[in-house]
């Protein structure tokens, strides 16, 4: 996988999968230059807002169990790590 335009992969796989009535990406990726396990890359942390009605019924580690795994392949290419507002309203 080419680790440039993640925002987009992100924002394609969580419309696609999670049809949110708000989705929000952003790259904090600068926030964590020099960090500790943080790649110099770039395209590494993201902070993401979701509402979705598919959340309903799912408490906070369920919706971001489905989160993660929609988003594996990005964790296995070099993202490291996400801030998540996850709501279904």
């Amino acid at each position: 996988m080419i680790n440039s335009n993640r925002k987009i992969r992100i924002e394609k796989l969580i419309n696609d999968n999670l049809s949110p009535t708000y989705l929000d990406v952003v790259d904090d990726s600068n926030s964590h230059k020099g960090h500790f396990q943080a790649p110099n890359s770039g395209e590494s942390h993201y902070n993401v807002t979701i509402i979705s009605k598919v959340f309903t019924g799912k408490n906070r580690l369920e919706r971001e169990r489905m989160v993660y795994s929609l988003l594996k392949e990005e964790f296995d290419n070099g993202l490291h790590a996400l801030s998540l507002k996850l709501s279904n309203n």
